[in-house]
């Protein structure tokens, strides 16, 4: 029998759940991180190997930085009905929105901690990562939530979205910085695609409508298939007034994450994040559901892009930014949908990298920092953290997992996000899987 990659070296999922004190710390620990990095990411349970790498059940695993000290590491499966076999459907034809893998991102939002898996309703987890339940927002959010929302960081407003592979295919959701949901409205002109992710600026909201679309002939476990014949759009929609939708055609591309968004003085909207061609998105499919011909590491295939849109001229502009095989982007929190100039990735072997990396991109000069893990060492993410007073965009920490086969070991990294230098590195008591997406949680937000 094959092993499939996403349950193989880097992927090899753990087979059980444990707790830990007092980690050991190299470097510094910077005092002002008070809180708890958390990451998602799918690990099927011992003898389950799922037909998609999207499909295995999802397990956080979490650190507790306070006072300089790495206070506790815990890993924990999100308990849902999928956890245990439950089907998507139920005998009745409907959908059942619980059963979720939540395995794909988890953050906090009016003080509760949610993890998230797109076809599904959210799982409200504790801040020790135990399994509360499905959250529909007492009973209002009545279809699936995406599992890359966006919160304003001066409102505290959580802006999010449902799509689906029949009709109503995309509604927009809102809620405000207490965690109600204030707005649920379907959105008109958009088609079955793959949706994954979106994005916001201070007065838009961005969708993105592109090859990559239901196919229920799709054998892969995931029923999307990318087809040249239907039309690459990027929306454009008012953010906080009526629904109509600005469609500007663009070149066939597929985007499952972006980077930021933002108003341009003239009138355009900028709109940045990793972007594939189609053979780059079959390659990375065929490793994601392990298919013959797949690649030995997950090169993704995606290069960052950024696209100017012209909503009045429906017209669009794209510029690569940066040649790399990158995905994950992030950026400073406290510019998200405004003007920003520096994003940091996750880098691939590829395109003239010999081993996984990350990097850092100033998008104002072109410049760029690759800081290379390592012979056998894999980063996930980077979840940036505003430093305390910060003064300037990237005046910060990144957070990051490491799975380190050779050592088969992980370490919690922080990491200067001015230069990529360690500042610290924290030891897990056991080598982590590779992820998907995580938040830094300040105890603050909690409270």
């Amino acid at each position: 029998m094959v092993t499939k990659p996403y349950v193989s070296d880097h992927y090899t999922p753990v087979p059980d759940e444990i707790t830990a004190f007092d980690l050991p710390v190299r470097g510094a620990l910077p005092p002002e991180l008070h809180g708890r990095y958390l990451r998602n990411g799918h690990n099927p349970k011992p003898g389950i190997t799922p037909t998609h790498w999207f499909k295995g059940s999802g397990m956080l695993h979490g650190v507790e930085l306070a006072g300089g000290r790495a206070r506790w590491y815990r890993n924990r499966w999100v308990r849902t009905p999928a956890l245990d076999g439950a089907p998507l459907m139920r005998e009745d034809g409907s959908l059942d929105l619980t059963a979720s893998v939540a395995g794909t991102h988890v953050i906090e939002h009016g003080g509760r901690l949610l993890a998230l898996q797109e076809a599904n309703l959210p799982f409200e987890v504790t801040p020790e990562l135990e399994t509360v339940g499905a959250f529909d927002f007492a009973g209002k959010l009545t279809s699936a939530m995406t599992a890359h929302p966006k919160e304003d960081p001066v409102t505290g407003a959580l802006y999010f979205f449902s799509y689906s592979p029949v009709p109503p295919y995309l509604t927009y959701l809102v809620a405000d910085a207490k965690g109600d949901l204030v707005r649920a409205e379907m959105v008109d002109g958009a088609g079955p695609s793959l949706m994954h992710d979106f994005a916001i600026t201070e007065t838009k909201v961005i969708w993105l409508d592109l090859p990559v679309v239901f196919d229920p002939a799709e054998q892969s476990g995931i029923p999307y298939r990318w087809h040249d014949d239907y039309p690459a759009r990027i929306g454009v929609m008012d953010r906080d007034g009526h629904t109509d939708v600005t469609w500007i055609d663009v070149e066939a591309s597929a985007v499952l994450h972006t980077t930021n968004a933002y108003d341009g003085p003239d009138g355009t909207v900028v709109l940045e994040g990793p972007r594939y061609d189609r053979a780059g998105w079959e390659t990375s499919w065929k490793w994601w559901a392990g298919l013959p011909g797949c690649p030995d590491v997950p090169v993704t295939g995606a290069t960052a892009t950024r696209w100017v849109l012209d909503p009045v001229h429906r017209t669009a502009s794209r510029t690569e930014l940066d040649y790399l095989s990158t995905d994950f982007p992030t950026i400073n929190p406290t510019v998200l949908g405004r003007p920003s100039a520096f994003s940091y990735h996750a880098a691939f072997p590829g395109a003239g990298l010999h081993e996984y990396a990350l990097v850092k991109l100033d998008t104002s000069t072109g410049e760029r920092i690759v800081s290379p893990s390592g012979p056998g060492r894999q980063p996930g993410e980077a979840v940036f953290v505003p430093a305390e007073n910060a003064r300037s965009e990237d005046d910060g920490y990144l957070l990051t997992i490491v799975s380190d086969l050779r050592a088969d070991a992980s370490e919690l990294l922080v990491l200067h996000a001015r230069d990529l230098s360690l500042t610290a590195a924290v030891t897990l008591p056991r080598r982590v899987p590779s992820g998907i997406h995580g938040s830094w949680i300040p105890d603050a937000r909690l409270g």
